[in-house]
């Protein structure tokens, strides 16, 4: 056995069990653990701005790809309680992060002392597992079941605070012997599937939801394939959207007050026999649960037992991990077909994929300034199957989501359920450090955009680059939406007369101006047409200096976007799409 401290075995054991990956700030009261990341030298460090930046970070990086825990690293006090939005953030998506804080020492805790804030209290809501280690002996163990509580069951973060002291005392460890825990996921049984698999196929017009649980379980092959044998549409929660792609014939369009198509809503609403796998059934995607419900048998596979029946009862529950439950629905599912008992759904397939080619919105406007939904249109163009899109929330998330597209597991990155603002760019930045070389693309309206702006710093210093699209209005877009209930408009204009940039004209903060400060490259467009010219011009600067580049697109300051209180009422606010041309970046061309 080896003598070493404790902070040199935590390294070691990150090493083991393959989290390589941080973003942090260094401080006092964590100093020790960074000089055991200098000695070791196989963590990757990332300086951030801001601790909260670091955590979105870690955040996105676990997002990127199958098996990523991101870690975040602050020092004591005020560090641990600026990573508590990034922790609510991963834990409300079920994503797998670790924070380390430093701490006070042990014999302070209880005197008040500078920073000494017991952050383990204040974490333990939104997170897994959270412990303040007050043991050096305990060091090894602590890690080694936050590994395993981070993995096992529905995913989520961990929080492990050091107390100085603790940092600096030496234990005996040998990493040899060191074994990570083995992973605890509820299985379903053939039984179980075969019921569920009964209940759907009893429906004339059944659909499969698909949640973030598939694609956390790496399931997204499986998923499609299952659909392609039973020749079931699927509907993607926000969350799973990308798990089948958007132009694959099965993809029966997203379901929901906001996020969603106008097909998707049709479709489900036609439908008669639902299974949802990896879904929490989440208020936006519902809607108004009678509405939603009305005339539907209902299978819920979850791999948190407690969230089946928490927003309505199904008519059948099963606790299971999203890529067991489909690997053993794929296996009756082929017996059943090479026994010929499968249902024949070519009809209610079609019948979907005609909805899929009739329902749409329109995207094309010539308006100056420029349309919303214009600026997706044009992206679609500009950005091609390969791109992630990474967005948190507002109306530019929402009309996003209703008109870009998705082709592929992980290339849609979002903070669903918490959508904290100024996720974006940092996450962004996080996903980057987990898709070296791929074509990254953020998207934020201006609110979401100035709320973290600093951290395009650290993707100048780091050579992290991405192209960050800023739809412009100068107004919380979304929260003036929502207080159109309230006949008024209050607090919610950023708008003012910029003194040192007259060429905002009354927009307010020069993005440009910040952008560029910060190292960072950036493209203002007020016209439709020459987006397209700034798009390219994005990706050349993009690739040549290996930064973030900013487009900022300079928006009508007044749109309101589809939405409803139920799924078979929303409001679509702009006229609808009559021919092919007036959205001509659907996935299925206008079939009028």
């Amino acid at each position: 056995m080896a003598k070493m401290r404790t902070v040199d075995a935590a390294i070691a054991i990150l090493e083991k069990e393959g989290a390589t990956e941080a973003f942090g700030l260094p401080g006092a009261a964590i100093n020790p653990f960074y000089s055991a990341m200098r000695a070791h030298g196989g963590i990757r460090h990332t300086l951030a701005r801001h601790v909260e930046g670091a955590s979105h970070m870690a955040d996105g990086y676990s997002r990127a790809a199958d098996g990523n825990i991101g870690i975040c690293i602050g020092t004591s006090g005020p560090a641990g309680t600026d990573m508590i939005t990034g922790l609510y953030a991963s834990w409300a998506d079920s994503i797998p992060m670790l924070c380390i804080t430093g701490q006070a020492p042990v014999s302070k805790l209880h005197k008040e002392d500078f920073q000494a804030v017991d952050i383990e209290s204040i974490a333990k809501p939104v997170t897994k597992f959270a412990m303040t280690i007050l043991e050096p002996g305990q060091v090894p163990g602590a890690f080694q079941k936050a590994f395993q509580v981070m993995r096992s069951g529905r995913p989520g973060p961990a929080l492990l605070d050091l107390p100085i002291d603790v940092q600096m005392a030496e234990i005996e460890f040998d990493i040899d012997a060191y074994e990570p825990l083995p992973v605890e996921k509820p299985k379903a049984s053939r039984k179980q599937l075969e019921k569920a698999l009964d209940l759907l196929t009893a429906g004339e017009r059944p659909l499969i939801v698909a949640g973030g649980g598939v694609i956390n379980a790496g399931a997204s092959s499986q998923l499609v394939e299952l659909a392609e044998i039973l020749n079931v549409p699927v509907i993607p929660t926000l969350m799973g959207w990308g798990a089948i792609p958007d132009d694959h014939n099965l993809m029966a369009g997203m379901v929901g007050l906001q996020t969603s198509h106008r097909y998707g809503n049709e479709n489900f609403l036609r439908s008669d026999a639902v299974i949802g796998i990896g879904n929490r059934w989440a208020n936006r995607h519902t809607g108004g649960l009678d509405t939603y419900t009305a005339g539907r048998k209902f299978v819920h596979i979850d791999i948190e037992p407690t969230q089946i029946g928490r927003v309505f009862s199904p008519d059948l529950g099963i606790a299971s991990d999203a890529g067991a439950a489909l690997d053993g629905l794929l296996e009756i599912a082929r017996e059943r077909q090479a026994a010929k008992t499968l249902p024949d759904y070519t009809a209610w397939a079609a019948e979907c994929l005609e909805r899929k080619g009739s329902l749409h919105r329109k995207t094309h406007f010539d308006n100056v300034p420029i349309k919303p939904q214009r600026v997706y249109e044009e992206m679609n163009k500009a950005f091609g199957k390969d791109t992630t899109y990474v967005s948190t929330i507002g109306l530019s998330q929402i009309a996003g989501a209703q008109m870009l597209h998705v082709f592929g597991a992980r290339k849609w990155i979002n903070a669903g359920q918490a959508g904290p603002l100024g996720w974006t760019a940092p996450a962004a930045l996080g996903v980057v450090r987990g898709k070296p070389g791929e074509n990254v693309v953020a998207l934020s309206g201006d609110y979401d955009f100035q709320f973290m702006i600093e951290e395009l710093a650290v993707g100048a210093q780091f050579n992290l680059p991405y192209i960050h699209v800023v739809v412009n209005n100068s107004y919380l877009g979304l929260i003036r939406q929502s207080q159109r209930g309230f006949n008024m408009d209050y607090h919610v204009s950023l708008g003012f007369d910029n003194i040192n940039s007259p060429e905002t004209m009354g927009y307010g903060v020069d993005h440009i101006k910040v952008v560029e400060g910060l190292g960072c490259k950036a493209i203002r467009v007020e016209n439709p047409a020459d987006m397209p010219a700034a798009f390219d011009k994005a990706k050349a600067l993009r690739d040549e200096f290996r930064v973030p580049v900013v487009v900022e697109v300079i928006l009508e300051k007044v749109t309101n976007i589809s939405m409803g209180l139920e799924i078979n009422a929303v409001n679509e606010f702009e006229e609808l799409a009559e021919t092919a041309e007036d959205a001509p970046t659907a996935i299925l061309a206008l079939q009028k």
